[in-house]
């Protein structure tokens, strides 16, 4: 059971007043999400801002040739940037939100955020500097890419996959969907990584045999 204190779990909502503490934990829902469950998707309205307390959210578009172009994760302590633009604008989702593990989130429907944004200065700058950072990480990812190599990209995006680990646990589709590109071109070069001693693969899986490899390919980046 999550107590009243979730709201210091988020540094920017930390210093809000007593009165309109109170005002978001009553007006707001602690929710329980499966994994895999479809958070949102394209023409759904937005009618309540998420902020993660447990798990993670990834937040993809597809195309219309049915390809699927990861945007960004949302992970605990974060809220999610589209739903705070949809909720602003009026607008409905044009991607789609999915539980990637089992998620914990505090719902805050519009009416509470609608009397927040306009009572409190320390929640505004909550939601535009979080909405300000996510759209910088947009740009970056617009960047990425038009501009750096395919294998620069996927070694960073193997390490950050793997964490503290040597295991991803992905398909080449997924990999492809993570980058936005072709299936064929992540097992092209997965083969390559593979000859180099960086991975091994089996089902659904890549193993990091070869970190350094990996973290010199990735630091290359900034070599451009």
């Amino acid at each position: 059971m999550v107590g009243e204190d979730w709201i210091d779990r988020f540094e920017g909502l930390r210093q809000l007043p007593p009165e309109l503490r109170e005002a978001l934990v009553a007006g707001s829902q602690v929710v329980e999400v499966p994994a895999g469950t479809q958070v949102f998707e394209p023409g759904q309205s937005a009618d309540n801002l998420l902020l993660l307390l447990n798990g993670t959210v990834r937040v993809q578009q597809k195309s219309d040739t049915g390809r699927e172009v990861f945007l960004y994760r949302v992970h605990a302590g974060e809220s999610c940037v589209l739903t705070t633009a949809c909720m602003l604008a009026f607008e409905d989702y044009a991607a789609d939100g999915i539980a990637e593990t089992d998620v914990t989130a505090v719902a805050i429907p519009r009416a509470t955020f609608d009397d927040l944004a306009a009572r409190s200065p320390v929640f505004r700058q909550f939601v535009f500097k979080a909405y300000s950072r996510r759209i910088t990480d947009l740009f970056t990812l617009i960047d990425d890419i038009v501009f750096q190599r395919m294998d620069v990209r996927l070694a960073a995006r193997l390490l950050e996959l793997a964490g503290e680990g040597d295991t991803v646990q992905a398909t080449h589709q997924v990999l492809a969907n993570e980058l936005g590109t072709a299936r064929e071109v992540i097992s092209r070069t997965l083969s390559e990584f593979h000859r180099r001693n960086w991975i091994e693969q089996s089902r659904g899986q890549v193993h990091i045999v070869g970190r350094e490899g990996l973290e010199r390919l990735a630091r290359s980046s900034g070599e451009r």
